[in-house]
C-alpha cells in the first residue's frame, strides 16, 4: 500500500516538475469557465480545438504561420547582424560610447509599433516596412545587453591582456568578445520576444496575410475559437524558438558559459 501511495505521490510531482500539470488545471479551469458563457465570448478548449481543425484543413493557418515566422526570422536575423557590432563598439570605446547612448537610451523607450506609421509612410504597406519595424524591436535589447556584457568584464582581465603584450584589437578579439557572450545570447533571446510582439502588432493593422491579421479580422467573423488559435499559436511559436535558441546556444556556444545559464 505505501509502495502504491509512494507511486502517486511520485507520479504528481513529475507532473508538477513537467508543467503538465499547470497545463491540465488552466484547460480544465477554462472549460469550467466557458460553461458559462456562450461561445462566441469564450469558446472552451474543446470548441477551439474544433475551430482550428477548419483552418488547418484548408491550409490558412499553416499558411499564415510560415508568413509571420518569415517576418520574424529575416527582421531579427538583420537586428543582430546590426546590434551586436553597435554593441561592442560602444561598450568598448568609451568616445562612441558618449556619443551614442543618450541616443539609445532615448530610443530605447519608444515601442516599435509607435514607429508603424511612420515606417508605413516611409517604406510602403509591403513587407520593407514591416522587416524595418522587426529590426528595431530586436536591435535595442541587443546591444544594451552588449554593452552591459563589455561593461560586467573585469579591468584586471583587459590589463592582464595588455600587459602580456597584446594590442587592441587581440583585447577586443580575445577577451572582450568572449566574455560578451553570455549577455549578448541573453540579448538575443529579448529581441525574439519583441519581434514577434512588434510583428503581430503590424500585421493587425498593416497586413493582408500573417497571425496577426487572422486574429484580428477573425472579430469580423465572430470566429473567437480563431482568437485563441492564433493566441496559442503565437505562443507555441515564441516557446518553440527560444528553447531552440537555447539548445542551440548550450551546444555552440558551452565553451563561453552559456551550459551553465539555466534560465
Amino acid at each position: 500500500m505505501k509502495n502504491f501511495a509512494g507511486k502517486i505521490k511520485g507520479g504528481f510531482i513529475a507532473l508538477r516538475k513537467s508543467g503538465i500539470l499547470t497545463w491540465v488545471l488552466l484547460l480544465a479551469l477554462w472549460q469550467i469557465a466557458s460553461l458559462f458563457n456562450s461561445p462566441d465570448f469564450l469558446p472552451g478548449p474543446i470548441t477551439t480545438i474544433l475551430g482550428a481543425r477548419e483552418i488547418v484543413v484548408n491550409g490558412l493557418l499553416l499558411q499564415y504561420f510560415l508568413i509571420s515566422f518569415q517576418r520574424i526570422l529575416i527582421g531579427w536575423a538583420l537586428g543582430i547582424v546590426i546590434a551586436v557590432p553597435l554593441g561592442l563598439l560602444i561598450g568598448s570605446i568609451k568616445s562612441v560610447r558618449q556619443l551614442l547612448e543618450p541616443f539609445i537610451n532615448f530610443f530605447r523607450f519608444v515601442p516599435a509599433i509607435g514607429f508603424l506609421t511612420l515606417f508605413l509612410m516611409w517604406f510602403g504597406v509591403g513587407e520593407k516596412s514591416k522587416i524595418i519595424l522587426i529590426i528595431y524591436a530586436t536591435i535595442f535589447p541587443v546591444i544594451i545587453n552588449t554593452i552591459a556584457g563589455v561593461a560586467s568584464i573585469h579591468p584586471d582581465r583587459l590589463h592582464a591582456a595588455a600587459s602580456l603584450g597584446a594590442s587592441r584589437f587581440q583585447i577586443f578579439y580575445s577577451v572582450i568578445i568572449p566574455a560578451s557572450v553570455p549577455h549578448i545570447f541573453t540579448g538575443v533571446r529579448l529581441g525574439l520576444s519583441g519581434a514577434i510582439v512588434s510583428i503581430i502588432s503590424a500585421e493587425m493593422l498593416a497586413a493582408q496575410e500573417g497571425i496577426g491579421y487572422l486574429i484580428y479580422t477573425s472579430r469580423l467573423y465572430f470566429r473567437t475559437d480563431w482568437i485563441f488559435t492564433g493566441i496559442f499559436v503565437l505562443g507555441v511559436m515564441g516557446y518553440v524558438s527560444d528553447r531552440l535558441l537555447r539548445l542551440a546556444g548550450k551546444k555552440f556556444l558551452r565553451h563561453y558559459g552559456l551550459a551553465e545559464n539555466k534560465a
